[in-house]
């Protein structure tokens, strides 16, 4: 007959254990094994940028991958096309294109965010506007960027000033009735990803 052991830790007490952060039950799913690594920085890049501010948010991010069991190989004319009419040459095409490879250099740092203001309408980006946004790629001086000030987020052009030093960092609005952004001492600048495309449909 075996009996537990007296002492002042271990056995059951009440409202022991992890606290449940919902209030409700939890459910198991299942994923694929080799997803498993995106989906949890997914969630995690998500609860951070969810929990730095209350406010409605001004981008719209969405995860993008891209499926290797479904590629369309579209035909691509070697040659370039004049502002008239196309070439006969052009009805012979032997090179095929595959989006998802043009569109996504890394699958899973892309991310497809939709602009939510008319600040960069003059680079062509107006509400509503796909972007895709890598943010494995380093930030250039030019590069449309994804950035975050105070808890919020913007699309901008990344301004470096190297008449300064250290060089100084501003975001340009692409719009004449839009401020550029400067960055005052105190106020942190966060680069979140580099815009690589507009998705913007033509008709």
């Amino acid at each position: 007959m075996s009996a537990k052991k007296q002492s002042g830790h271990g056995g059951e007490r009440a409202n022991a254990g992890r606290k449940a952060v919902y209030n409700e039950t939890t459910k198991a799913i299942r994923v694929p094994e080799s997803q498993v690594d995106f989906i949890k920085n997914w969630l995690l890049d998500n609860l951070k940028t969810n929990h730095l501010s209350d406010a409605t948010p001004t981008l719209k991010a969405i995860a993008v991958q891209a499926n290797p069991l479904k590629t369309y190989r579209i035909p691509l004319a070697t040659e370039r096309v004049a502002a008239g009419f196309p070439s006969p040459a052009q009805d012979h095409v032997e090179h095929a294109l595959d989006l998802n490879e043009y569109l996504i250099r890394n699958e899973s740092a892309t991310f497809i965010v939709k602009a939510n203001s008319l600040s960069m309408l003059g680079a062509g980006i107006d509400i509503d506007d796909p972007l895709v946004v890598d943010r494995s790629l380093q930030a250039k001086a030019g590069d449309i960027v994804i950035a975050m000030i105070d808890n919020e987020f913007t699309v901008k052009r990344l301004m470096i000033d190297q008449n300064f030093e250290p060089p100084k960092v501003w975001l340009k609005a692409e719009n004449p009735d839009y401020d550029n952004i400067y960055i005052e001492e105190g106020q942190e600048l966060l680069i979140w990803g580099v815009v690589t495309f507009n998705l913007k449909p033509m008709r």
